[in-house]
């Protein structure tokens, strides 16, 4: 059974829908990329899993119980984080206490602030440094330790390369195996292609809230991504 499901999801923004019909299924340990261009919906799927934003039709389904109308702390508490866009850290805190901040509704489980800092090495020697002082890779360490410290089934991280030098996000991106590794579901939202199909075990492209191909990258042509990407092509393929 799927840790992660999300059934027929519609999503609006004022007049504006977001998301369409849209399903997404996730295993134990399994890393999904969701990729599109801007406003195609990706930042809303992740916002509405995480009890952010709640939508108009549709279920969120985490090991089998619908948590659709689940407020964000209890989603939390039940087993999905997420990182979001920017990282929103506590710029007045020191590294330490904004990782700390994951463990108020945290779950049982093996993260803790030291593997944490097992994870980014550097941490340990600015544990009590202002967050507000570092660069941009060090805050999307800090956010990402910031919601392991929760114990997450579901890690959801928002524009992970965001902002960020090519060689910081390919540092992100070589932790994502080892937090799989512990069967943690990782489901990303990424603008940075070649990424995104080099670390995921499945890919799905969005246009206009839609779904418009999927399927591991090993199976999919450049050719393919760059037509659903730009909305080149309007049959929708999925499963390929």
């Amino acid at each position: 059974m799927s840790l992660l499901e999300v059934e027929d999801l519609d999503v609006y923004h004022g007049q504006l829908q977001a998301l369409r019909g849209f399903n997404l299924s996730v295993a134990q340990g399994e890393t999904i990329a969701v990729i599109g261009a801007n406003g195609a919906g990706k930042s809303t799927l992740l916002r509405a899993i995480a009890g952010a934003h709640l939508p108009a039709r549709g279920r969120v389904l985490l090991n089998g119980s619908d948590v659709t109308r689940l407020p964000a702390h209890r989603r939390v508490a039940a087993g999905i984080a997420l990182v979001p866009e920017g990282r929103r850290l506590f710029k007045s805190l020191t590294v330490e206490e904004n990782l700390t901040t994951g463990t108020y509704r945290a779950r049982p489980g093996d993260w803790s602030v030291g593997a944490v800092m097992d994870l980014f090495p550097w941490m340990r020697e600015r544990a009590k440094q202002n967050a507000a002082s570092l660069s941009g890779g060090q805050q999307q360490a800090v956010a990402i330790g910031r919601a392991l410290l929760t114990n997450p089934a579901v890690l959801l991280i928002d524009e992970l390369s965001l902002g960020l030098a090519p060689s910081v996000v390919r540092q992100m991106y070589k932790i994502l195996p080892g937090i799989a590794a512990r069967g943690t579901a990782v489901l990303i939202v990424e603008q940075d292609v070649s990424q995104a199909l080099a670390a995921a075990d499945e890919v799905h492209c969005l246009l206009e809230g839609r779904t418009v191909l999927s399927g591991k990258p090993a199976d999919l042509t450049s050719a393919q991504v760059e037509q659903a990407y730009f909305g080149l092509e309007p049959a929708v393929r999925e499963g390929n």
